[in-house]
């Protein structure tokens, strides 16, 4: 019982977040973030907040499913969200409004430390264990990029590997002003 109680306050504090969501406004920057079925815990909230301190444009969010957005610290009502049906009209509208999409895989075609983004970029992050939601061969316009990396391990956390992506961005793109502290 005490169980299904806790889901019942994070699913109402997931649907009052949601619905202040829509008062969001764009960051400085032109970038969006796509979870595409990302696990709907410990990670998407971090996404979320790094998409916002890093004055992202906005994200989406695909077949994510409730999560606890406390982790957010804020995120998901200062972010604009959307949550398309599935990855086919999430790439469709982001190539109508002119994005560049990327795939982070750990195999890319491309390293991050080798890319310059275009100003309007759209990062795409596949479930966790899975991947993402679609064959990559049936979108041969999203490029995909691997983030550096030395250690044994196999990947970086998603939360990770999305703040470093970002992070990279707004390295290429900031204005002097938006570096000022």
């Amino acid at each position: 019982m005490a169980k299904h109680s806790g889901f019942k306050q994070i699913e109402s504090r997931y649907r009052k977040e949601v619905q202040r969501n829509l008062l969001a406004r764009p960051g400085v920057h032109d970038f969006i973030v796509v979870l595409d079925r990302l696990k709907a815990g410990f990670n998407v909230p971090n996404i979320l907040r790094s998409a916002e301190v890093f004055g992202g444009h906005e994200v989406q969010l695909i077949d994510i499913g409730i999560f606890d957005p406390a982790p957010a610290k804020g995120a998901l009502r200062k972010i604009p969200a959307c949550f398309p049906a599935d990855f086919t009209g999430c790439h469709a509208d982001l190539t109508e409004r002119g994005y560049t999409l990327y795939l982070l895989v750990p195999d890319g075609e491309l390293s991050l430390s080798n890319l310059t983004f275009e100003k309007k970029s759209a990062f795409v992050f596949g479930h966790e264990e899975f991947g993402p939601s679609f064959c990559p061969d049936d979108f041969p316009d999203i490029t995909t990029v691997s983030i550096p990396q030395f250690g044994e391990t196999e990947s970086l956390n998603v939360s990770n590997a999305a703040a470093i992506v970002m992070f990279e961005y707004v390295r290429q793109h900031a204005t002097p002003e938006q570096t000022e502290p």
